[in-house]
């Protein structure tokens, strides 16, 4: 019997996440069961209605906890920051996994971890985290991590959000071919031919569904068919039921929404795969989030990664002296930065913004994800111009550029500023020319990551950018420390700017 079986909707695991016997809905989905899940389940029936049953000492009996790495670990306040990213390396490393256990899935090389209640891989974080390693000299470790998930990509057929169970209905924004990028960077252009395959089932995954999408039936798992007969990217995840890491939030959500249950869940687990979990660049009304509408929105830096992707798959048939090949994956490319352009320009807000391809509009908000044109050199020097001043006038703040403008007591919203964007804004910034504006957002960054872990000793998952005072809020945990993708951005953005 598998594993995950232990996430359907069985009467314990509703009941252990419904009456909140972990504060984290988390801690269970990792726990590792002692017996067979249909034992533990058969021994619950029974067992639940007797006097005195205690359901926390049920599961502590049954399940074998999840392992809190380094809970041990104390930072010595004589190393600086650099001094302490380098020693926390070790303690985010995570050995190969030998064998399937609970909801973990195994991957044949060491690989580092995000930190806190993160103690797997996840997709997108890894690439923020890899520069730093790559500032550390950890190349072997950038290798084993960039062979994790092309072997994730050969067995599963794609990159789960990280490598549980529970994540295999989505991925998360597709960084895979920037992973390359970095080991071209570190070994030559020739290792490109080495991840083709991989990067061309990466590509298949999110184009999947593009041979049956017709104007009749227009959105097809991660794709849309637009107006004008072009195809762009959506999040999707191919389940429609609460996730399971996140049940009471979702459960309790959905009680409050006035939409179907299902969409709301697709909606929900939609935005868990953006990474932006969450945000109201997902919702119709900016401050409900019941409001979540994920799935018909189309992500103008969702589009850009893809963008991304063919360029470089052209690039390695272009390597292998197949021009055939590559002209057809340039020409791809072309269209979808055409599409991104006619689609998520946002005249009137002067801005790169997402697009609701339901309604057919614009949307309104502007989010930090307006700058994905920029880092990968897709905007025109204008609308690059126009995007800059937009950043120098409503994003940046003391500790450097915050999510969107609007606060709504989610993570990915103002005040939280979070390293990815704060890295993706100071390449996009300086590709055009803006090199005072990205050194600004560089240095006040460094200086708010620096001053926290002066004042605390740790590098936190995100940080309050609005208030360097104040600890950033918001979202369905509790701030976590570690933390992969700052370390990984504070050392990269330390050599350009000090």
């Amino acid at each position: 019997m598998k594993q995950k079986e232990i996430f359907e909707l069985s009467p314990l695991f509703e009941d252990v996440q419904m009456q909140q016997v972990f504060e984290d809905g988390k801690t269970f989905v990792d726990c590792i069961p002692k017996q067979s899940v249909e034992l533990i389940l058969a021994e619950y029936q029974q067992g639940k209605s007797q006097p005195g049953f205690d359901l926390r000492s049920f599961v502590t009996t049954h399940f074998e906890l999840p392992h809190v790495f380094a809970s041990d670990y104390h930072t010595d306040a004589l190393q600086d920051v650099k001094e302490h990213i380098h020693s926390l390396w070790k303690v985010l490393t995570r050995k190969p996994d030998a064998e399937q256990k609970g909801s973990l899935i195994p991957l044949p090389n060491p690989y580092i971890v995000p930190g806190g209640r993160f103690g797997e891989v996840y997709y997108w974080d890894s690439y923020f985290t890899m520069l730093g390693l790559k500032e550390s000299g950890m190349y072997e470790m950038i290798g084993n991590m960039v062979n994790n998930f092309t072997h994730l990509i050969h067995t599963i057929g794609f990159i789960p959000n990280g490598n549980r169970t529970y994540y295999l209905g989505r991925s998360q924004p597709p960084f895979y071919a920037l992973m390359v990028e970095l080991m071209m960077e570190i070994k030559g252009e020739a290792v490109l031919a080495n991840y083709l395959p991989a990067l061309e089932k990466e590509y298949q995954f999110w184009m999947m569904g593009a041979d049956s999408i017709s104007a009749e039936h227009r959105f097809e798992k991660h794709l849309v068919l637009m107006e004008e007969g072009e195809l762009l990217n959506r999040y999707c995840d191919a389940y429609h039921t609460a996730r399971p890491e996140s049940y009471r939030e979702d459960v309790e959500l959905m009680h409050a929404a006035k939409q179907p249950t299902e969409a709301l869940y697709a909606h929900l687990r939609a935005g868990a795969e953006s990474g932006w979990d969450y945000s109201c660049r997902w919702f119709k009304s900016e401050d409900d989030f019941a409001t979540i509408h994920t799935i018909e929105i189309v992500p103008v830096d969702l589009n850009c990664l893809l963008f991304h992707l063919e360029e470089t798959i052209a690039k390695a048939y272009k390597l292998k002296d197949d021009d055939k090949t590559a002209q057809k994956y340039l020409d791809l490319a072309a269209q979808r930065k055409q599409a991104i352009h006619h689609y998520c320009w946002n005249e009137s807000q002067q801005f790169f913004t997402d697009y609701d391809s339901v309604s057919h509009s614009k949307k309104q908000i502007k989010t930090l994800a307006g700058v994905a044109p920029l880092f990968f050199k897709m905007a025109t020097q204008e609308h690059a111009d126009a995007v800059a001043a937009t950043l120098e006038s409503e994003f940046l703040k003391d500790g450097g550029l915050t999510t969107t403008l609007k606060t709504t007591g989610q993570q990915w919203d103002a005040p939280n500023g979070w390293a990815p964007l704060q890295w993706m804004s100071v390449i996009g910034l300086e590709n055009y020319g803006h090199t005072e504006l990205a050194a600004a957002v560089a240095k006040r960054w460094i200086q708010l990551n620096t001053d926290v872990y002066q004042r605390t000793g740790k590098l936190m998952e995100k940080y309050n950018v609005v208030d360097t005072h104040l600890e950033a809020g918001g979202g369905e945990y509790a701030g976590q420390d570690g933390f992969g993708w700052t370390n990984g951005v504070l050392l990269a953005l330390m050599k350009k700017y000090e």
